[in-house]
């Protein structure tokens, strides 16, 4: 399946830019609201399509200290309210099997984290729920892999599947977005989704969280666009430096509107030359 239709718009390689955007995990249901009321502005403004995207609980956090969301149940709710109250539909990620069926009643979009695209039982209990399934592309593996992924999406009955580029580790603290991952994981016929956010991550770089370069979000963004994709994964914050999880990684969310203005602009360049 090469294109994927959710709410009135429709996510593939050729449609115009889709944002999945949000913030990186919900700290509390002000701020989710806060964020998805400018992305519904900014995004109805363009004419973009939209997801919003937050997590209720992140697993995988660097240190046990670290703040890890609000759990199951009250995110939820939340991203149940942020979806009603601005028409929009939502990703989250899950972490376990049992996760998939409630989250399933909730979100359109299920994704599975990279660390734990590998997990067959987790890709199954995701795949079984019929929800759209969106795999971020694991540090640690060619973008050719990703079929073996799919595949196990597809053998659970779940033809409506995503990938998404998060860069590549490239020795210690430090990833790196190899271009050709896109046209690699585009002819595998799926639409393929950039995490431009997380692509900006410097894994473990303050040693007891992850570092990274939000100062560098749009011209490697721009960089993905350019490779004719399907659409831009994108988190914000008020604040990135008071941001519980990925904060250097976060881009402002007053700078929003700039970003998104100009992804678009390429976007529309890009597609009017096929």
């Amino acid at each position: 399946m090469n294109s994927i239709n959710l709410a009135d718009f429709r996510i593939s390689n050729d449609d115009p830019l889709c944002i999945i955007g949000g913030v990186n995990v919900l700290e509390s249901e002000d701020l989710a609201m806060q964020v998805a009321e400018e992305f519904k502005i900014q995004t109805d403004k363009l004419g973009m399509p939209w997801v919003f995207k937050g997590s209720f609980d992140k697993a995988n956090r660097s240190s046990l200290n670290s703040y890890r969301g609000p759990g199951l149940d009250k995110g939820l709710e939340i991203l149940s309210k942020i979806k009603k109250t601005f028409e929009v539909p939502v990703i989250t990620d899950i972490h376990e099997p049992s996760q998939a069926i409630a989250t399933a009643e909730v979100c359109d979009i299920i994704q599975i984290p990279a660390f734990l695209c590998r997990q067959t039982d987790l890709v199954t209990a995701a795949a079984e729920t019929q929800r759209i399934i969106q795999f971020k592309k694991p540090q640690f593996l060619a973008a050719h892999e990703m079929q073996n992924v799919v595949n196990k999406s597809i053998a659970a009955g779940n033809s409506q599947n995503m990938l998404c580029e998060r860069g590549n580790t490239f020795g210690y603290n430090n990833l790196v977005v190899d271009m050709l991952n896109f046209q690699i994981m585009k002819s595998l016929n799926l639409p393929v989704i950039f995490d431009v956010t997380h692509s900006l991550q410097l894994p473990g770089g303050l040693g007891f969280a992850a570092g990274g370069r939000r100062e560098l979000m749009l011209p490697l963004a721009k960089s993905g666009v350019a490779q004719k994709i399907a659409g831009i994964f994108l988190e914000t914050h008020p604040n990135p430096d008071e941001a519980k999880c990925d904060g250097p990684c976060a881009t402002p969310l007053d700078q929003l509107s700039v970003a998104l203005k100009e992804l678009k602009a390429l976007d529309d360049l890009i597609k009017s030359q096929s």
